[in-house]
């Protein structure tokens, strides 16, 4: 062990170092407030955003993201999302990395938190009481019955003198000038609401974005340590861990660049699950397409290597052969293009979630262009 660890010790320590570094001093890092998905009816500060705004839109201190028919999702701390409901307001208090605060004042929110690192700090304020989030999990927040749910993590909520721990499957009702009241509350309930499935649809999608920039990164390098990266296939940022892989608490998976030759496909009866049983590497294609014009402002000059499209499609191993893990995947918005065999692409099934041979609207060929 002692033999081994003298070979390959050095460059785990170069690894994380670099790791440190690229969390400390990425300057291209979007700040917290950022804006990283539209759909429908998203205002800030009474101007409409569109997808357009992604990347180029932020919050800082007092200005208000509010929705009518539409959702919107904001970037946290590096890991940490927050997804806004229909008809609710978000104000931001505090964007800075280390003290990181946002005020529910209508509607409902959610924070996905798929890793907190021990220097953040976040926390949501609804009706007076604020709640520190404390662990990865899933947390919703609720301003028209005010309310803060835990569905998987822990967190603490206090108001003045008073402080409650709050774990998964508890709930605090936060009503201004009443007692903090903590009680268990139906998760099954919760897993009906829109707020809910919406979140878990972008938590899906953001697993793909992970894998396509993880692999870009690995091919064409840029990598600076754990964060957010430009992925410009789904016109997002892709949160990059540190090392390994980690898990969301939708139960999707994400992976740092060097654990990205793990991520999972479909094929062949192999399913999707927790584990290296995949029957093989899933690799990514990555499309051909135009270069940096029309990206966000955060986009154009992120870490080297980090945007634009990437040539050279994947194929992963297995029974001794390549097998081609898709086609043609289109680039950013309105560059179009088919999404062959995608995340959730069978073996030849070619749409968004095609089947083992495709066929129909969630088959073979399906179509699934960029943004817009």
């Amino acid at each position: 062990m002692s033999a081994i660890w003298k070979r390959v010790g050095p460059i785990v320590v170069i690894i994380l170092a670099m790791a440190a570094l690229g969390l400390a001093d990425n300057g291209n890092m979007p700040p917290p407030g950022t804006l990283n998905y539209v759909e429908g009816q998203v205002s800030v500060q009474g101007r409409p955003q569109s997808q357009n705004s992604v990347g180029s839109t932020y919050l800082e201190p007092n200005q208000v993201l509010s929705t009518r028919s539409g959702n919107a999702e904001i970037l946290m701390t590096p890991g940490v999302y927050l997804r806004v409901g229909h008809r609710s307001a978000v104000r931001m208090i505090s964007p800075d990395l280390a003290n990181t605060q946002v005020q529910l004042t209508r509607g409902t929110a959610m924070l996905e938190v798929d890793e907190l690192f021990k220097e953040n700090d976040v926390s949501v304020i609804v009706d007076g009481a604020t709640t520190r989030v404390q662990k990865n999990g899933l947390y919703e927040f609720d301003a028209d019955h005010p309310a803060v749910r835990v569905l998987d993590g822990k967190a603490v909520t206090y108001e003045g003198n008073q402080r409650v721990g709050l774990k998964k499957g508890h709930e605090v009702l936060v009503a201004q000038s009443q007692p903090l009241v903590k009680r268990k509350f139906d998760k099954d309930r919760v897993e009906e609401d829109p707020l809910y499935r919406w979140s878990k649809l972008r938590s899906d999608y953001a697993t793909e974005s992970n894998v396509a920039e993880g692999n870009a990164l690995m091919s064409d390098g840029g990598w600076w340590g754990p964060g957010w990266y430009w992925d410009p296939f789904w016109y997002d940022f892709a949160f990059m861990p540190g090392w390994g892989l980690g898990w969301g608490p939708f139960g999707y998976p994400f992976f740092s660049p060097w654990a990205v030759g793990w991520a999972p496909y479909y094929g062949f009866g192999v399913g999707y699950g927790r584990g290296f049983g995949y029957g093989g590497r899933y690799r990514y294609p990555v499309a051909v397409g135009r270069g940096r014009e029309g990206l966000p402002p955060l986009a154009h000059h992120p870490t080297a290597g980090s945007a634009g499209f990437r040539a050279l499609p994947r194929s992963a191993p297995m029974g001794g052969r390549g097998m081609p893990m898709g086609g043609f995947r289109g680039g950013a918005r309105g560059f179009g293009g088919f999404h062959g065999g995608g995340f959730h692409g069978g073996f030849a099934g070619g749409g968004f979630h095609g089947g083992f041979a495709g066929g129909g609207f969630h088959g073979g060929g399906g179509f699934h262009g960029g943004r817009g």
